[in-house]
């Protein structure tokens, strides 16, 4: 099979259509998003296990362990879904909080976002040769990520949300109220 050419002058990249599937990893991370760091790790399959073990490693290391409260933000996936998933985790972790996002809006889960830029950033193309080379350059990436990214400073107010829904509310009043 011929192997993957980088793109070059006049030319985009060239991958072969027929290839063999080398099985599939799991990147499992937590987002701190007071440091913009994340804590991840590798895994065969993602379930309840995995995941439990993706905790464990968070909450064991400071400052989560003698933190007050550690928020947890997930989406609904099959290994965190539903108030089993709360109960399983709060009982281990008494200062654990787990927050389920709604349905439908990975984007308000900061890890989700921190997720799309590995995408696009180590993932594509996807030209590993084997899960190993998958495994390094997943963890090689977060660990360049954590010394560079920088907390996300947050500059939009509850107040600023009062004045955009109250301009929304009178936009949709006028557009009610029927031409003369």
């Amino acid at each position: 099979m011929p192997p993957t050419l980088a793109p070059a002058a006049s030319r985009a990249i060239r991958v072969e259509h027929e290839y063999a599937r080398c099985g599939a990893l799991q990147y499992l991370a937590a987002w701190d998003v007071h440091l913009a760091e994340p804590l991840g790790r590798c895994e065969e399959h993602t379930a309840i296990a995995p995941f439990g073990r993706l905790v464990g490693d968070v909450m064991a290391q400071e400052p989560y362990a003698s933190a007050r409260r550690v928020f947890w933000v997930v989406d609904n996936g099959p290994s965190h879904r539903g108030e089993s998933s709360i109960v399983r985790l709060e009982t281990s972790y008494p200062n654990l909080r787990l927050i389920h996002c709604p349905v439908h809006s990975s984007w308000l889960n900061q890890a989700e976002v921190y997720f799309s830029v590995l995408q696009r950033k180590v993932l594509t193309p996807n030209d590993f040769t084997d899960l190993d080379a998958v495994e390094r350059r997943v963890l090689d990436f977060q660990a360049r990520y954590e010394e560079a990214a920088r907390p996300f400073q947050w500059k939009f107010t509850k107040e600023d949300l009062r004045r955009l829904m109250e301009r929304l509310r009178e936009k949709e009043e006028r557009a009610l109220v029927p031409a003369a």
